[in-house]
């Protein structure tokens, strides 16, 4: 797992690559799913998740390219409301699955999306007139068994 150092002066050292990182790079980080831990230079505490907030707050704030916020205030009023209250860590387990939920369905739609621009024009008919063939079966009333008496 990459470490990186959070100094005094605010400044983020990574110390698998010897060089000082900003915020962006960290982003990449998470976007290239890299594991890390970002820990205070002098008492090692974990500050991971502050850095993460403090990325989300660039974010929702535009200080960076594609600046348009994902939380409305009134998403963000409704999160606020949940911090104390007896459904908090049910509406973080919530979260938590729906945006996994939402990463596999991306993820589907991508694969298909793919598989749909790869094939041939024959491939895709192919398919289609598949698809259709087993959805008139299914219209289809079951046979009754034959007697053979």
């Amino acid at each position: 797992m990459r470490v990186i150092r959070k100094y005094a002066n605010r400044r983020l050292y990574d110390t698998s690559e010897s060089r000082y990182v900003t915020l962006e790079d960290i982003k990449l980080l998470v976007i290239n799913k890299e594991e890390f831990r970002v820990e205070d230079s002098k008492s090692g505490e974990d500050l991971t998740r502050n850095i993460l907030l403090q990325i989300i707050t660039d974010q929702e704030n535009g200080h960076t390219a594609g600046g348009n916020p994902m939380f409305s205030n009134q998403v963000l009023q409704q999160l606020i409301r949940f911090y104390g209250d007896s459904m908090q860590g049910t509406m973080s387990n919530y979260l938590e699955e729906s945006i996994n939920t939402f990463l596999e369905q991306q993820k589907a739609l991508r694969e298909q999306m793919q598989t749909a621009m790869t094939a041939t024009p024959m491939e895709l008919m192919r398919r289609v007139a598949e698809q259709n063939m087993k959805l008139w079966q299914s219209f289809q009333p079951n046979k009754p068994p034959k007697d053979d008496e």
